[in-house]
């Protein structure tokens, strides 16, 4: 650390105002190096095995429901346009007919949405479903190729 003190006697009346910036450096590479030895040690995970992704391919019933969302934010229910409203009504309505009918498996709602939809449109059809007690809601993409 060095500073420069100016004697009353000399041809210079101004004092160096200028800044050591040293010692400031090697506070900071002393802090860096601190943090850099603690964060692993701080965060702490907790041990799980992650599922391997797997594009499956989709097992078409009659009950499934089928649901596309456009760019537009437009639904459409098997092919149908259909209001935001009145989704949660045909969703129990399914579930009321496939209860019914005795089949045994509830159906299942397939959202097929556009990639350059708002995930609130998607999202207003899912919490439709869970409102309406709709057991299985899945997401149709494209395959994914690696190449």
């Amino acid at each position: 650390m060095a500073m420069q003190v100016h004697s009353a006697d000399s041809d210079e009346s101004e004092l160096n105002t200028t800044i050591n910036t040293t010692p400031l450096v090697d506070v900071m590479l002393v802090l860096l190096i601190i943090f850099l030895i603690t964060v692993p040690v701080v965060i702490k995970q907790v041990p799980v095995e992650l599922p391997n992704a797997r594009n499956i391919p989709t097992q078409t019933k009659p009950e499934n429901i089928v649901i596309a969302v456009d760019r537009d934010g437009n639904v459409y229910w098997n092919n149908q346009p259909v209001d935001y409203s009145e989704l949660r009504s045909r969703f129990a309505q399914a579930l009321v007919r496939a209860q019914a009918s005795g089949l045994g498996s509830l159906p299942e709602v397939h959202i097929r949405g556009d990639k350059d939809a708002r995930f609130e449109a998607i999202g207003r059809v899912i919490l439709a479903a869970q409102q309406a007690g709709v057991p299985k809601v899945g997401f149709i993409t494209e395959p994914w190729n690696v190449e």
